[in-house]
């Protein structure tokens, strides 16, 4: 018995000692662990949220042009250097995107276009590409066979200077409504030039706007009549409201709800354009102030992932009352900023509607249209410089950009106490010799879009001659020559708000036949990725927030397939948007 005992009670002893170390086992694993997993943790104090590394960064910085890689910490830029500068910040949250090599550059800034036309280009029928008159035709038949009657056809795109054959019947080149008409006999079709500044009406859409032989001529525009006067169903410059007055009023009589989800429609459409092609930056150039309203709204609500820059455009009553009231700058989030004044002196080459000097060589009864009087644009230029609004005026033509410089030096004059006011010439398309330094002497920024002179090229020394395209035409190089600041941008959806087209026609002048437009005014790489970056930024006094890639800045960036700065002039055209980022956000990746 007492050996039995014995034997008993070791054995529990054994037990005991195998289940401590059984109990010892695990906690001796979860130290191990602990110890294990506290080494594998970094300390890193303010990690970044996203870095980019192993990239070629053009910064556009001139105290760091050029580095590998950049940290991002919450919208803005952290750290722009070496790759192991910024492997320094990567923490263990940080998103880390590996650029293997690819060209990385700020968002680029469309300083001339109109974001809205953007979203509504895509609603209606796309004219662009159409050939000759009888697709324009067949596209309208097509619409109007799936509309209700009554229901507005609208379309944009077409040019008759690049219609093959030409138009016949046709009045100075522009094609005669009766085909259209036929096509559309019960629904109203307003079909917009490429330019924006001359419209091609049906029979039913005059019918309603009241027009025929007995209308009277429109101050700064023109109704296109045949030999008869008979109305052709063109109209161009100041014209058009004889007809868009009605559309307007269609649109108008919409329930508010219908309004607004229009609206939101368009934008959505027009920032998914502009991202998928790599511009965080956009202005709107022109819309009133019930529209700057809505985007206040959706502002509000972050439901414009596009840094817009809005012009102002009302009537000079309109202006007077509330001008003051709509000065916005960094609203939203830096998403809506209002502080500039839109208005026009002339129409469009295109159309025949820029103020030239001289006659058009192809129509030497005619040298444009001035489409706001000069005494009108000052009572609107007092009213900016008195409001603090900068003042953006269209001129394309070489009399229109004189006009808009002289009343500017006289503005200026007036108010000799107010400096760094940036004003501005949208498009500065055609300039008289003499007016070229006179942008730099004045301080006036040329908002120029350098896809406009190849995708013009083919009819303008039809229209002004060689000697006056070689004396100041698309003059870029002159113009930097002079000290003056060029912003670039697309004027879309007159052209596709697409920067990398606009970038090549800028550094390359090139046509699709290959031939060269006056490469003597060709930008170079650096210039042109300036004119879309930093100084776009410059001409909406933004320079301090954007448009170059450096500690504190927004970080607004695009990753592109090419080396804008080193690639073939080929390789631009096949140049890819891979990566759109606004405010630190990935908003768009190519799939």
């Amino acid at each position: 018995m007492l050996i039995g005992n014995s034997r008993s009670i070791k054995i529990k002893e054994e037990v005991k000692v195998r289940a401590k170390r059984l109990l010892i086992i695990p906690a001796v694993i979860t130290i191990f662990f602990l110890m294990n997993n506290c080494r594998s943790k970094k300390v890193v104090e303010n990690p970044a949220d996203l870095v980019l590394i192993n990239g070629k960064i053009a910064t556009m910085d001139e105290k760091n042009p050029l580095v590998e890689a950049i940290s991002i910490k919450g919208d803005k830029i952290q750290l722009a250097g070496t790759n192991d500068q910024i492997k320094k910040v990567i923490g263990d949250s940080t998103n880390v995107i590996d650029l293997k090599g690819k060209f990385v550059m700020p968002g680029f800034n469309d300083s001339h276009a109109h974001f809205l036309g953007i979203g509504e280009s895509k609603t209606i029928l796309d004219l662009h590409e159409a050939k000759n008159y009888d697709e324009v035709i067949a596209l309208v038949a097509k619409a109007a066979d799936n509309a209700k009657p009554g229901e507005w056809i609208i379309g944009r795109g077409w040019h008759q200077e690049k219609f093959y054959p030409k138009p016949n019947p046709n009045v100075n080149g522009f094609p005669v409504h009766n085909e259209l008409s036929k096509a559309s006999p019960r629904n109203p079709v307003i079909l917009k030039h490429a330019s924006g500044h001359a419209i091609l009406v049906n029979a039913m859409a005059m019918q309603i706007a009241g027009v025929d032989k007995n209308t009277p001529g429109v101050e700064g525009g023109i109704i296109m009549r045949d030999e008869q006067g008979n109305p052709t169903g063109v109209f161009e410059e100041n014209a058009l409201e004889l007809i868009t007055k009605y559309y307007d009023d269609y649109l108008t009589r919409r329930k508010p709800a219908e309004i607004r989800v229009d609206y939101v429609r368009k934008i959505k459409l027009a920032s998914e354009d502009c991202l998928k092609k790599g511009v965080t930056s956009c202005a709107d150039a022109g819309q009133p102030f019930a529209v700057i309203d809505l985007m206040k709204q959706l502002a509000d609500s972050n439901k414009i992932p596009v840094r817009i820059n809005v012009m102002a455009e009302d009537s000079l009553p309109k202006m007077k009352a509330n001008l003051k009231n709509y000065f916005l700058v960094g609203y939203g989030n830096n998403h809506l900023n209002v502080r500039s004044v839109k208005k026009y002196i002339d129409g469009a080459l295109g159309s025949r509607g820029a103020w030239m000097l001289e006659p058009y060589d192809d129509m030497p009864g005619s040298t444009g249209e001035n489409i706001t009087t000069v005494d009108v644009l000052q009572a609107f230029s007092e009213l900016a410089i008195q409001s603090g609004f900068q003042m953006c005026i269209h001129a394309i033509g070489d009399r229109g950009n004189r006009e808009v410089l002289d009343l500017y030096e006289r503005i200026f004059k007036k108010y000799p106490g107010l400096k760094n006011l940036r004003w501005r010439i949208e498009h500065a398309q055609h300039l008289s010799a003499e007016d070229i330094p006179r942008f730099a002497k004045l301080g006036v920024i040329a908002a120029m879009q350098g896809i406009h002179c190849t995708s013009d090229a083919t009819f303008v020394p039809a229209r002004i001659g060689l000697k006056r395209v070689e004396e100041g035409a698309y003059a870029w190089k002159k113009l930097l020559n002079s000290g003056a600041i060029i912003c670039n941008g697309t004027d879309a959806p007159v052209e596709d708000v697409d920067p990398i087209k606009c970038f090549y026609a800028s550094v390359t002048r090139k046509l699709p036949d290959g031939t060269t437009f006056f490469p003597e005014e060709k930008m170079t790489r650096f210039e042109a990725l300036k004119s879309y970056t930093i100084n776009g930024a410059y001409a909406t006094f933004e320079e301090n927030i954007k448009g170059s890639l450096k500690a504190g800045m927004l970080a607004d960036i695009v990753i592109l397939s090419n080396d804008l700065l080193s690639c073939s002039d080929e390789q631009i055209k096949t140049t890819k948007v891979l990566c759109t980022i606004v405010g630190g956000k990935i908003l768009f990746e190519e799939k």
